[in-house]
């Protein structure tokens, strides 16, 4: 089998699963569901992904490739700092996939459990957003609201985007996320263009 068919084929199986996920979660997301879904048997999905973590790790890493190409940044670990204006720009690109929200959503909660094996990449991930806000938070901290710090308000901004998520996610003809980031923006005193 060529590489380039290869990686074709890993991709769609990270996609199936991505769908997979997103219907059933993790815990209710067998291999053999993934590799029914994709058109494999489960040998031969496990070719490509032995174990349920090993596919769950190279969902998570699409989604974040995808995000970063999307925006063009660089890799994790060497980020440059997102402004304002293009996290406001991803949270409207988000609003246009919401299977891949749906993912990570049901991802991020079901890993809150001690024995989850997406516990480490989410806690690792989130120490890292808070970061990368509270630098962005940084770039403004005049028009913040007296007596706040970047610090203070980053894993606040980071609970209304994961809120605004949700809620869209349960009732997108009621809840306009991005929006309703913007009137969070505004808020903190920050004025995207």
């Amino acid at each position: 089998m060529s590489r380039a068919r290869g990686t074709d084929r890993r991709a769609s199986i990270v996609r199936a699963a991505f769908e997979v996920i997103a219907e059933r979660g993790y815990r209710g997301t067998s291999l053999a569901a993934v590799a029914d879904r994709v058109g494999l048997t489960q040998q031969g999905l496990m070719h490509y992904f032995p174990t349920k973590e090993d596919l769950l790790t190279a969902v998570l890493e699409a989604r974040d490739e995808w995000d970063l190409l999307h925006f063009g940044h660089a890799p994790p670990g060497e980020e440059s700092a997102m402004t304002v204006n293009q996290l406001a720009e991803l949270v409207d690109y988000n609003a246009t996939r919401p299977g891949i929200v749906q993912t990570y959503t049901v991802l991020a909660a079901d890993s809150v459990t001690d024995d989850h094996p997406a516990r480490k990449y989410f806690h690792d991930r989130y120490t890292r957003v808070r970061a990368g806000m509270a630098e962005m938070l940084e770039r403004h901290r005049d028009e913040l609201p007296p007596g706040t710090t970047p610090e203070q308000l980053a894993p606040i901004a980071i609970a209304v985007l994961d809120g605004l998520q949700l809620q869209w996610l349960l009732d997108p003809a009621e809840v306009d996320m991005p929006a309703g980031f913007r009137t969070f923006l505004t808020l903190l005193g920050i004025k995207p263009d």
